[in-house]
């Protein structure tokens, strides 16, 4: 099971963190990402991240945005610093092991102006 939590209501300019946890039989995870999805967008691409710790973002949250893990727990966390309105969307996470990918509940992020 992967569980996405850590989301809520934050003003413009602030920061929040949200964090996926897997657990039970998902095991030998090669990488977790996260994406969101906008109110009649589809879903993203957000930034990722390999079992060896090397981060991929999309354009868009560079410089802004920072994912980190601990493959030994099998958590990953997203750090989203000067929010801004855009980003709000509901933000899933995803593991992807040899055999099959997982994707948690989503965890809904919304920044109020």
């Amino acid at each position: 099971q992967l569980q996405a939590s850590g989301g809520g209501l934050v003003q413009a300019g602030k920061s929040l963190t949200l964090t996926c946890a897997a657990s039970g039989s998902i095991s030998n995870i090669n990488g977790m990402s996260w994406y969101r999805q906008a109110p009649g967008r589809q879903r993203e691409l957000v930034a990722s991240i390999t079992v060896r710790g090397v981060a991929n973002y999309a354009d868009s949250m560079k410089g802004r945005f920072t994912i980190s893990g601990d493959s030994a727990r099998r958590v990953v966390w997203l750090q989203m610093d000067s929010l801004v309105p855009e980003d709000t969307a509901v933000y899933y996470c995803k593991a992807v092991t040899l055999l099959q990918t997982y994707w948690g509940q989503g965890t809904e992020v919304t920044v109020s102006s």
